[in-house]
């Protein structure tokens, strides 16, 4: 909320009621051209006086700073979600940790002595009470389950684990491991919000930097396992790709064909940019001062993984900016929803991590048969196929929020997604492979790493005037095409 102090001759007697708020307040432009059409005062009646002209927050941002952490854009987006379900099952005042009785449309705690969470100790109880212990939360689990049609893939879990279980061919066993890990990734971003929501902000936000890129992070660590380090490295500068160029240009072209221009806080956009180019600068120093030869591989090593423990670090410190020092920067609505009690968010987020690594473990051993059953490079599926895995929802999110004018949100999801790949998941598999006794380190090709720092240039210039249109995202989502082009003729390269 800003104030800005406007001095202006005011004939007497016109004093009152001239201190707007928020909901009568005067557009900038608008008072201005009131004021040079009124008719003048006579002289006697003019004295000096101020007005206050408040603005009023824009519904759009939520965050003084913008949004660059992922997890707390993802809340934002989630909460919106569940009051849907809740505003359309006649749950108002719904607690899932309490044993509830339904009161017509409502619920009400029969065990609750004060104010706990949603539910209000003053409601009175009806005569027509139905008790439910934990039908609510059933109901509320069935909702998380059946709120996205994405999550119809489902089905193809039974059939991943069988084609595997009977050595179908690689090309079978990928596609359908694929198709089945995409409605778990879903999920499991689900329930991590679910778990995150029962906590307080620094353990909900800690909860979402660990889970938030779980998928990508347990791909990753079954091909270093596996040995295939190109794969490890392609999926996880693939996915900044995707998050950097596909997904926040797909915001951009699909808000922008809603709204004519779209407006969002510069400064976290900025700090995601600066903290993308600092990995990108981690990229070149093995390329650069690894050397070449058998002789230079321990020190390609060494850099990488004094690189790798800087870039964590720097995302250490990254959390501690947002979760303590500068937490009131970041803060949305102070209300938090869940649908499940903690217990079933803990059991599930488990249960969906332990299928995720049997799936990902499934689909990583069949990516060479894969590539060769449908000829295609490893660094192409690595780079352009394997992010899909884990970004599909999240994908389809930020759009959906980025055409209801919510850009910071949509920003918080991209850009958000892309430094925590960059600053954490991709050197944690460099301290892995330190180890488990693996050669991964940070030497990509020369020319990804430089269409990865031509990527983050692009952007920032997108994204400097703290305005979006739909041609920055066809820009955004051609350059995405490029790219993909590019690399899927690097198999002749091999």
């Amino acid at each position: 909320m800003t104030h800005r102090v406007v001095d202006f001759e005011l004939p007497s007697g016109d004093e009152e009621g001239m201190h707007t708020t928020p909901e009568r307040g005067l557009h900038q432009h608008g008072s201005t051209r009131s004021m040079n059409s009124a008719p003048p005062a006579p002289p006697d009646q003019h004295r000096r006086t101020s007005l206050v002209v408040t603005h009023a927050p824009s519904e759009t941002s939520l965050f003084d700073f913008g949004t660059i952490n992922k997890g707390t854009a993802y809340r934002q987006i989630r909460r919106g979600r569940k009051q849907s379900i809740l505003s359309r099952r006649g749950w108002g005042n719904y607690d899932p940790s309490s044993r509830n009785i339904r009161v017509g449309s409502t619920f009400t705690d029969s065990s609750a002595t004060e104010e706990t969470g949603l539910i209000n100790k003053s409601m009175s109880v009806d005569s027509d009470v139905i008790p439910e212990e934990e039908g609510t939360a059933w109901e509320g689990l069935v909702e998380m389950f059946t709120e996205n049609k994405i999550n119809y893939l489902f089905v193809f879990i039974p059939f991943a684990v069988w084609s595997h279980a009977n050595k179908w061919s690689d090309g079978s066993i990928f596609i359908l491991n694929f198709l089945a890990m995409v409605p778990l990734a879903s999920m499991l971003g689900v329930f991590t919000e679910e778990l995150a929501a029962h906590t307080n902000d620094v353990i909900g936000g800690l909860i979402n930097a660990t889970f938030g890129n779980a998928v990508e992070l347990v791909v990753a660590i079954q091909a270093l396992l596996a040995g295939d380090y190109r794969v490890v490295q392609a999926s996880l500068i693939g996915s900044v790709f995707s998050n950097l160029l596909l997904v926040l240009g797909m915001c951009f072209l699909f808000g922008g064909m809603k709204y004519a221009e779209q407006e969002f806080i510069a400064q976290g956009a900025v700090a995601s940019i600066s903290l993308l180019a600092f990995s990108g600068v981690a990229l070149l120093l093995p390329e650069f001062f690894g050397g070449e030869g058998d002789d230079s591989k321990d020190d390609t090593a060494t850099i990488s993984r004094l690189a790798a423990l800087l870039l964590i670090i720097m995302y250490g410190l990254l959390l501690w900016f947002q979760l303590k020092t500068h937490v009131n920067l970041f803060q949305g609505d102070d209300d938090t929803l869940a649908l499940i009690p903690f217990s079933w968010a803990l059991t599930g987020l488990v249960v969906i991590t332990a299928i995720v690594t049997i799936l990902s473990e499934f689909l990583v051993g069949s990516i060479d048969g894969f590539c060769t059953e449908f000829n295609l490079g490893r660094s192409f599926v690595g780079l352009i196929i394997l992010p899909v895995v884990g970004n599909a929802v999240e994908h389809i999110s930020a759009v959906s929020v980025a055409m209801k004018d919510k850009m910071d949100l949509a920003l918080g999801v991209a850009l958000g997604s892309s430094v925590q790949i960059a600053l954490f998941v991709l050197p944690l598999t460099v301290v892995i492979g330190w180890f488990t006794g693996r050669e991964m380190t940070m030497k990509f090709p020369q020319f990804e790493v430089a269409l990865y720092l031509m990527s983050v240039i692009i952007v920032s210039m997108c994204l400097s005037n703290a305005r979006s249109n739909w041609l920055e995202g066809s820009l955004l989502v051609s350059l995405y095409a490029l790219i993909a082009v590019g690399i899927y003729f690097e198999k002749d390269l091999e």
